[in-house]
Formats: C-alpha cells, structure tokens, sequence
C-alpha cells in the first residue's frame, strides 16, 4: 500500500567548458587613418589572430585562487581544472596565467598599501621566504579593513617601514621583534601569546626553583587578560581597571628589578625589561587593541602552509604576482566580498580598475 511521497534533493557541479566566439569588427578613422577595433563586454583581451584563443576569465580567477588562496602548486592547480572542468593547461600557462591577473590587479594592491599606512590600527608579522632560491620574507600587515603583503629582501625596519612608513602613528601588533620598536611615533603591544608559550616552555625544562620566576610572570600576564576580560563584560569600570592595572605593571616592575641565577631566566628577565612598557597597552586600550599578534599570525598561515608545498617564487615577477594576489584576495575575504567574481570583473575591463575594496583607513 502506497503511504506517501518525499523529496531529496542534490547540489552538483557541472561538469562542462564553454566556448565563446568573438567576431571582432575592425575599421578605421576616414580623418587620420588610426586603426579602430570593437570589443565585446565579456572580452578579456584585444589580441587577435595567434593570440586569439584564450581562457575565460572565470577559469582565470579559479587559477589564481587556487594558487595564491588555497596555496596549491601550478601542476596541481591544472590538476584541478582538468578534473573539474576537462579545461587542458599546462603548469607554465596556469603561470603565466596567473601572472596576466595579478598585472591586472596591480592597481588595486598600491591603494591598498596606501589604506594602510592610514590606518589607526595594525596587526604585523613577518615570514622566512625563497625568491629564484634567494632568501627573502614575506611580510604582513593586517588593519580593520584590509590585508597587505609584501615580499623584500630583509628582516629590517627599511623593509618594515617600506610598508607603513617610518613616521607612521597608530597602535601596532606585532611578536616583539626588536625592530617594530623602531616605529617611535607608534604605540606597541608585545604578543602575550609569545610569553606565556616561553613561559610554560621555560617552566617544563628548568628546576622547580628556577620555575618559580616564569610561573609569576605568567601569572601576571594570565592576570591581565582575565582583568580585559572583567572589563568588557562591564564586571568593573575604567576607574577600577586603571588601578588594577597599575597594580599587575607594579607587581611586573617588582619581578623585574631582581636579580636571578639561572641562564635562562636571565634571558627572559631580560626580554621582558626591553618589553615592559609595551606588555599592557591592551589594558590602556582595550576597546582597539588586543593582547596578542594573532591576527597577524593568522593571516601568514596559508603562505607558511604554501612554503611547504612549492617554496616559494622562482622568479622576482613570481613574486610580485603572489603578494598581489594575496593581498587582493585577502581583503576580500576580510570585507566579506565576492573576490571571484571581483577579478573576472577586472579581467574584463579594458582599462586599468580600482577594486571596490580599497577603503578609507581603519579606524576604530
């Protein structure tokens, strides 16, 4: 006996490669004889005859987001379209591909550098990296609004202030490496994430004794993010915050002044004094400024995760076209905005575009 009647449903991909035909009308002008050509909204290029086949622009933004997002390799990523799409390129042509995009892109990525040396706020870290098998680093700066990378030749402050510029005032995230603090204009929050993980790594190796100096100081750091904590659930006011926080500085100042026989606490003694009067700006600030580096950190993941697959650039153009792309795509994602549609948007532009995510700095 019949009972009834239900629905399933599937969500599948087709598994198809579209062919366009551009018929291309040429003329010119009857006054000075310049050579005048048409062009259609969906064309990518105005190259014609041995360069008249070409990949759409949607099977370009594919490309570059598995390359420069998902961190897959040039072979893999034609891996991927072939299986997907039955589409045939070859390593080179995802590269040079690759490449036309970032070019495309160019544009948008010197106004993003220029977001953020606006910014009031920044997150900033820094990366080992390989050019033509040369070692470099690959930086990163993240504001409120966007995501900038670059890749230079050094781990200094003329390669970290390329970026937001020698004089640049704002509040600065970063894992305390000497050279942030040469940004004199900014104010500076060493990552707690860094010293508490020194700590605890400190605590395990040495003697209960010379346990007890890393113990403190990670009580100290613990209890100043439980105090932010307290604070932006309204359990206490600025006032109370104010006190109780020049009390953990007093109590960090008082650890500090001693004196302590082993190496390694020495070591860390001594890095903490170089950080001491940046370890609680968060608690100053704590509406704009966090504890850690980890948003920063965050967003140099999928390059070390890219590292391991393929190791970088080979050539210096290799380069560009990475922290181009990366960047673009980045903010996208940070913005909430299509980044694929957005670059066969360029791509389909005959002339040089801005992308709408260039915005206004980033403050609070």
């Amino acid at each position: 006996m019949y009972d009834e009647t239900l629905s399933q449903y599937q969500e599948d991909i087709v598994r198809k490669i579209i062919v366009r035909r551009f018929d291309v009308e040429i003329g010119h002008c009857a006054c000075c004889g310049r050579r005048i050509q048409g062009r259609h909204e969906l064309q990518t290029s105005d190259a014609l005859g041995a360069a008249g086949v070409q990949i759409g622009p949607q099977a370009l933004s594919l490309a570059a987001h598995l390359r420069k997002e998902m961190g897959l390799s040039d072979g893999r990523a034609a891996r991927v379209l072939k299986l997907g799409w039955g589409l045939e390129m070859s390593r080179s042509g995802i590269c040079r591909a690759v490449i036309r995009v970032a070019q495309k892109a160019a544009p948008t990525y010197e106004q993003l550098r220029m977001v953020v040396r606006q910014a009031d706020v920044a997150w900033m870290d820094e990366t080992g990296w390989r050019v033509a098998a040369t070692l470099q680093w690959l930086w990163g700066v993240v504001t409120e609004t966007v995501t900038v990378y670059d890749i230079l030749p050094g781990r200094g402050f003329e390669e970290a202030s390329s970026i937001l510029g020698a004089d640049w005032q704002g509040w600065l995230h970063h894992d305390g490496w000497k050279v942030y603090y040469r940004f004199l204009e900014a104010f500076h929050q060493s990552c707690l994430n860094h010293l508490l993980t020194r700590c605890r790594d400190l605590i395990e190796k040495v003697s209960p004794s010379a346990a007890r100096f890393p113990f403190q100081v990670q009580k100290l750091l613990r209890k100043g993010l439980e105090l932010r904590d307290r604070f932006l659930r309204y359990d206490i006011s600025e006032h109370g915050l104010a006190i109780a926080t020049g009390r953990i500085e007093a109590a960090m100042e008082e650890l500090l002044s001693k004196s302590y026989r082993n190496e390694q606490n020495r070591r860390l003694a001594k890095h903490l004094r170089h950080e001491q009067p940046w370890l609680f700006t968060f608690l100053k600030r704590p509406d704009i400024v966090d504890a850690t580096n980890n948003v920063a950190e965050r967003a140099m993941r999928p390059a070390v995760i890219a590292r391991k697959t393929w190791g970088g650039n080979r050539t210096e153009t290799g380069a560009e076209a990475q922290k181009t792309l990366m960047s673009v795509l980045a903010t996208c994602r940070q913005q909430g905005k299509d980044s694929f549609q957005r670059l066969v948007e360029l791509l389909r532009s005959p002339v040089p575009t801005i992308m709408d995510i260039v915005t206004a700095g980033s403050s609070p």
